[in-house]
Parts: structure tokens; sequence; C-alpha cells
């Protein structure tokens, strides 16, 4: 079941990050964007770590955190070159990164503590 669950956020992630989006609520701040990048790269690292890490290796982490940094780059690339109305953001893909890592982190302290 999370895998069929990590695999609908991921599309739903690409989806929504090629296409152009009205009326995404705002919650305040100048970098309310960052904000949903963050969020919704834990979101996917977190997913995926957890359906991968029953195996329980340090090495998987690692390849799942640079596994969403690098689909985060391939889709700022893709908004530039695919739709005129999305442009590529390095700080979108700097917080796509920290997304990725505190996503990583959070799966990983949840699976340490399922184990003990």
């Amino acid at each position: 079941m999370l895998l069929l669950v990590s695999i609908a956020y991921t599309l739903a992630l690409v989806i929504a990050s090629l296409i152009t989006l009205h009326g995404v609520p705002s919650i305040g701040t100048s970098f309310d964007d960052k904000i949903f990048h963050i969020v919704a790269y834990s979101g996917l690292t977190l997913l995926w770590v957890l359906y991968v890490n029953r195996s329980r290796t340090r090495r998987l982490l690692f390849i799942v955190c640079f596994a969403a940094i690098f689909l985060g780059f391939v889709l700022e690339l893709l908004q530039y070159l695919v739709n005129p109305n999305r442009t590529y953001d390095t700080y979108d893909l700097i917080a796509n990164s920290i997304g990725a890592i505190f996503g990583t982190l959070i799966a990983s302290k949840i699976n340490i503590e399922k184990l003990n």
C-alpha cells in the first residue's frame, strides 16, 4: 500500500510541477512558494524512505534523498523548457533539497523508533 501511495504522490508532484497553477492559497509570507517546495519534497522523501527503509540500510536513505533532489532539479529544468508560464528558480531547487533532507531525517527517525 505504501508503494502505491509513494508512486501516486510522486506523480502528483510531477504534474503539479509542470502545469500552470492558479489560486494556490497563501499562508501570508513573502516566501510561501519556498515553504510549499520544502513541504512537498519532505513528503516525497518521507514516503519513499518509509517504503524502502524496510531493508534497514543507510545507503538506501542516501539514494532516496539524492533521487528526490535530482527529481527537483529535472522538474525545474522541465518547467523552463516545457511550460512558458513556469520558470527555473535556483531557490526552488534549494527549497526542494532542504525538503528532501528534512523528509529523509524525519523518516529515518520514525524507522529507528519503530525498531527499538
